[in-house]
């Protein structure tokens, strides 16, 4: 007779905290050397098309109007907002506005293996902390793996049975702080005080909040960076966490069931950055399986969006979330799967105008996002095919058309060709900042002399002639 075999207890707080030391001692000791080539070029990927979604985000009314008040408010010029015309300002005021703008029209990248947008969190403190400081470009791109890592191996660590928070709220202080004391190289001890201090400052930020259009979601990011910043300062002055404090945030206060060997199972073999994805349709990600299913029916029949009788749509457990049939702003449009697929039936995208102002109110738009009906797709599918949709379009006619997409393009299983990314990057970019789109080409294609430079040239380069 076998003996009986014990489930494991729940984590404790010291196995958190030894995880997050060995975690941050294996960032303050890692070389660029270290870093295998397609993930650095990856990570080069990450960059440059997080910058064009801030570029995205100029003409916003309520993005300008933030822009103008950092910048008028700022401290000594060093560091860029990339605002419709290039501002110079602080190094926080650039990391509060840039973050503010990053996520804005919903075109960062993100991370697939969990709710989580780790560039978002870790680039617009970054970057900012780089210019400022002299730092090369290859400096940044180590410090954007590293930073990258330690926000997705929170996001598994800490993982939400339900979506109660928000990520770019809770996540976005780890990002930030983990990032610059990367580029600081804080020695392991400092670097654990930095991101501990970070995970106290984080905020529970409801995930409804994006649903119903509250645009202070779009500012969650901006506040982190800043939170971010201010955690490595407070580290190297001797005011830091503890390195259970991660415990006690995310598992004590926000009550999820912590999995510690995420912490550090595979450091250095596996690196998260490989398993992000783009975007090309500008709203959330767990929709874009939806979209293309939509886009499939679309393109195998001259489709008139008033003859559609109904839109079924069977889609995953994230999915079912997106069920606001009135979004009231343009953010809530973009979490609302009612509007984007009676967006893309209308006007046959889901780019940045299906989610302009004028289409909340579009009376065509409206009559559709009416007859769509969200039905959860069974059974549950593993990754990488965990965010499937089936799509059913039924006709005045009585026709039925159905289409299926398991695992939407864009992430590492269908990852879109780098010059599909580049093209985007050209288009978003390149009428505000002409010079842009090639200085972040060169560098997504390897050129080498380029990570040598100072990260504050490949900015003075990319905004050349910008706002003439």
């Amino acid at each position: 007779m076998s003996a009986a075999v014990s489930a494991p207890g729940p984590a404790t707080p010291a196995e958190i905290g030894e995880g997050l030391e060995a975690l941050c001692g294996w960032a303050a000791g890692l070389d660029i050397a270290d870093i295998p080539e397609p993930v650095r070029q990856r990570a080069v990927l990450i960059l440059a098309d997080d910058i064009a979604a801030i570029v995205a985000a100029r003409d916003e009314p309520q993005v300008r109007a933030l822009q103008a008040r950092q910048a008028a408010r700022s401290g000594p010029a060093e560091a860029t907002i990339f605002a419709a015309s290039p501002l110079r300002v602080d190094r926080a005021s650039a990391a509060v506005a840039n973050g503010a703008a990053a996520d804005w029209c919903e075109l960062d990248e993100g991370y697939r293996r969990a709710t989580c947008h780790a560039g978002l969190y870790t680039i617009p403190a970054l970057i900012a902390e780089a210019e400022a400081t002299g730092a090369t470009t290859l400096e940044t791109i180590r410090a954007l793996v590293i930073g990258y890592e330690i926000a997705a191996r929170f996001a598994r660590t800490f993982p939400q049975k339900a979506l109660v928070l928000h990520p770019h709220a809770s996540l976005a202080a780890v990002g930030a702080a983990a990032g610059v004391a990367a580029l600081r190289r804080l020695d392991p001890a400092t670097f654990v005080a930095a991101v501990s201090s970070a995970s106290t400052m984080v905020a529970p930020g409801p995930y409804t909040h994006a649903v119903e259009g509250a645009l202070v979601r779009n500012v969650w990011p901006a506040a982190g960076a800043w939170c971010g910043l201010q955690a490595v300062e407070w580290a190297e002055c001797g005011i830091g966490g503890l390195p259970t404090s991660p415990y006690h945030v995310f598992a004590a206060a926000f009550g999820s069931t912590p999995v510690p060997a995420e912490l550090t199972d595979g450091l250095g073999r596996e690196f998260a950055v490989s398993d992000g994805y783009h975007k090309l349709h500008a709203c959330c990600q767990y929709s874009h399986s939806a979209v293309e299913a939509t886009l499939a029916l679309l393109a195998e029949r001259s489709v008139a969006p008033g003859a559609i009788r109904s839109i079924r749509v069977e889609t995953h457990r994230l999915g079912m979330t997106l069920d606001n049939r009135a979004p009231a702003t343009t953010l809530a449009a973009k979490f609302s799967m009612p509007h984007i697929l009676a967006a893309t039936c209308q006007l046959g995208h889901a780019g940045a105008e299906a989610f302009a102002q004028s289409t909340l109110t579009d009376p065509a738009i409206a009559a559709l996002r009416d007859r769509v009906e969200l039905v959860r797709f069974t059974p549950d599918l593993p990754w990488p095919t965990d965010r499937p949709a089936r799509v059913t379009l039924a006709f005045d006619d009585g026709t039925h058309h159905t289409a299926e997409c398991l695992s939407a393009r864009g992430g590492p299983d269908r990852p879109f060709a780098r010059d599909e990314i580049l093209a985007k990057i050209r288009g978003i970019t390149a009428p505000a900042y002409p010079a842009m789109p090639e200085v972040l080409a060169a560098l997504v294609a390897g050129d080498t002399g380029g990570l040598d430079k100072p990260w504050a040239a490949q900015v003075a380069a990319m905004t050349a002639g910008a706002g003439r």
